[in-house]
C-alpha cells in the first residue's frame, strides 16, 4: 500500500462488544480529509483552524439557543442512546449541554476490582505496551515523544518503558471522562498548545499533534498501581477541557471532567511494569486498530511483584 493510500484509508476498529472489525463513520470525514490532506487545507489549518480562537468561537456557536436544533437530528443520524441519558432531552438548552450530557450511573457500570484499571471515557482506544519503543501509532514508522507529551523531562524518565492508553472520544461519544484507578490525585497543569484533529485523519500525517496541542495533566498515586498520568488533549472545536473534580483522594470511574463540542482524546500512561495491557488491546494495536469500549470497562491489570 502506498503511503498516500495509507493517509487516506478508512479508519478500522476492533468493537469489543461485537467482536467484529467496524469501519468508523466520521464526523466531518470531508473537511478532516480536505484539511489535513490537501495543500490548501493544511495552510488552513495553520493560519485559523488550529488556533485557539477558532474553537472557542465554534464553541460559542454551540452554547447559543440556537444550537438547540442540533440535538434532535444529532440523535437520530447517530443512534445516540437515549435511555442512558440522566436527563430528558428535552432539558437542554443548546447542543453543548447535550454534547457533555451526564448518564445514569447503571449505564456505565465500573469494574470493582481494585487490581483492574478501566479505560477512563468511550471511545477508540489504542494501547501501546511499551511507549519507549513502540514505533506504529496509527501508521508504520512514527514514535511518540514522551518528554513533549508530558512537558516535563524529569517526569518522563520516570515512565520510559512504560505503558500507555490512548483513549480517542469522536463527537458522537459521551464526552465526560473519569478516573482510570483510584488513588490521591493532584491538582491539574495545563500546557499551552494549538488546537488541531485528533483523527487518525490527522494523527497518521503528523503524531506531533499530541504533543503539540493544549493538554490538562494530573498525576495519580494508587495504591495498585503506583504513579499515573491522566491526560486530556484538546482538539479542534473542542471549547474547552473542564475538570469537575478536587485533588485528593479519588475512586475509579469518578468524574474528573468534560469535553466541550468536539472530538478528542484522553491519554493514560503507566510506569514501567505496573499495568499489563487486556490482550485484545495488545492484538489490535499490533493490527493498526483501536479498540472501541465504554468507560468503566477493564483496560488491563495491576502487575503483582513476585
Amino acid at each position: 500500500m502506498s503511503q498516500d493510500a495509507e493517509y487516506n484509508a478508512a479508519i478500522e476498529f476492533y468493537n469489543r462488544h461485537s467482536g467484529e472489525v467496524e469501519t468508523e463513520d466520521v464526523y466531518g470525514e470531508g473537511f478532516l480529509r480536505w484539511a489535513y490532506g490537501n495543500p490548501l487545507g493544511r495552510l488552513t489549518v495553520a493560519v485559523a483552524v488550529k488556533r485557539l480562537w477558532f474553537s472557542k468561537w465554534y464553541g460559542w456557536r454551540m452554547d447559543s439557543p440556537k444550537s438547540r436544533a442540533k440535538v434532535a437530528p444529532f440523535i437520530w443520524d447517530y443512534g445516540v442512546d437515549v435511555d442512558e441519558f440522566a436527563d430528558s432531552v428535552e432539558s437542554y438548552s443548546s447542543f453543548n449541554e447535550f454534547f457533555y450530557r451526564k448518564l445514569k450511573p447503571s449505564a456505565r457500570p465500573v469494574d470493582a476490582d481494585p487490581a483492574v484499571a478501566v479505560f477512563p471515557a468511550d471511545g477508540r482506544h489504542l494501547g501501546i505496551e511499551n511507549v519507549s519503543l513502540a514505533d506504529s501509532f496509527y501508521i508504520k514508522g512514527q514514535r511518540f515523544d514522551l518528554e513533549a507529551f508530558v512537558g516535563d523531562a524529569a517526569l518522563a524518565r520516570e515512565f520510559e518503558g512504560g505503558s500507555m492508553v490512548i483513549s480517542r472520544l469522536c463527537p458522537v461519544d459521551y464526552h465526560r471522562y473519569h478516573f482510570p484507578v483510584a488513588g490521591q490525585a493532584g491538582p491539574v497543569d495545563i500546557l499551552a498548545g494549538s488546537l488541531r484533529s485528533v483523527s487518525p485523519l490527522a494523527l497518521r500525517r503528523n503524531l506531533s499533534i499530541l504533543w503539540e496541542n493544549r493538554r490538562a495533566r494530573t498525576l495519580v498515586d494508587s495504591p495498585e498501581f503506583g504513579k499515573v498520568i491522566v491526560m486530556e488533549v484538546g482538539a479542534t472545536c473542542v471549547g474547552g477541557m473542564h475538570s469537575t473534580f478536587q485533588p485528593g483522594v479519588v475512586q475509579k470511574g469518578a468524574d474528573k471532567g468534560y469535553f466541550s463540542f468536539g472530538g478528542s482524546c484522553v491519554t493514560t500512561i503507566y510506569q514501567s511494569g505496573a499495568l499489563r495491557l487486556d490482550a485484545d488491546l495488545l492484538e489490535q494495536a499490533a493490527a493498526g486498530r483501536e479498540v472501541y469500549a465504554k468507560m468503566g470497562e477493564r483496560c488491563g491489570v495491576a502487575v503483582r511483584p513476585d
